[in-house]
């Protein structure tokens, strides 16, 4: 069984997505696949049978569709998806008819949160930021999807989150983070990017990554 949620309305997908988890994940083994862990060969052992230790499993597989190699891998596996006792599930921002016809053909059971064209507007930069000034790890989350999904620059973002941990320490703003925290936060932050695409990795997965992990 295929489970899709895509669109660019993070937040609402983002909760469909957890209500859906909760109903099907009590007591079964669940995996995680992202761009930097995606292993064709651990893929098709989920579809071919049981594991060693588990006899149905979980595999949430997040925004691969992004590399190009990795989605036509999953889109000629799709049939062999369908027909596993395994539950696939797929959490990705937008996607083209192409895919979605592709997902439909399949049996897929598509779930497409899409925001209004009001909310779809040019997204703004400083949403982040204050995400960050009030230590919220979940709406910073969403709102990075959201300017990815919406092609904003990373460049942009590192742009407005560097200037707002500076404006902390600048004005002595201390009550959600230490100088220090904020120091450092800069710090990484300000080599994050080229350091990631020295070293020819996703740098999108990797800022996805420092944020998580921010705090």
């Amino acid at each position: 069984m295929i489970y899709i949620f895509t669109g660019d309305d993070v937040k609402n997908k983002l909760i469909s997505y957890e209500k859906f988890m909760k109903s099907v994940q009590s007591g079964v083994e669940t995996f995680f696949v992202g761009k930097n862990d995606f292993n064709p060969v651990q893929i098709e052992s989920f579809y071919s049978g049981s594991g060693l230790f588990f006899n149905k499993c979980i595999v949430v597989f997040s925004n691969i569709f992004e590399n190009e190699s990795m989605r036509d891998f999953i889109l000629e596996k799709l049939e062999f998806m369908e027909k596993s006792n395994n539950i696939f599930v797929f959490l990705e921002g937008n996607l083209n008819k192409f895919i979605t016809d592709a997902f439909k053909k399949a049996r897929v059971k598509l779930n497409i949160f899409e925001l209004s064209k009001e909310e779809n507007e040019k997204f703004n930069n400083f949403l982040l930021a204050n995400a960050f000034g009030q230590k919220d790890k979940l709406n910073l989350w969403i709102y990075f999807r959201q300017a990815m999904n919406r092609g904003v620059e990373m460049e942009a973002l590192v742009g407005v989150l560097f200037w707002k941990a500076k404006n902390m320490i600048l004005t002595k703003n201390f009550s959600k983070f230490s100088e220090k925290e904020l120091k450092d936060f800069t710090s990484k932050l300000s080599y994050l990017l080229p350091e990631a695409r020295k070293n020819d990795i996703d740098a999108e997965a990797v800022f996805e990554q420092f944020l998580l992990e921010a705090f």
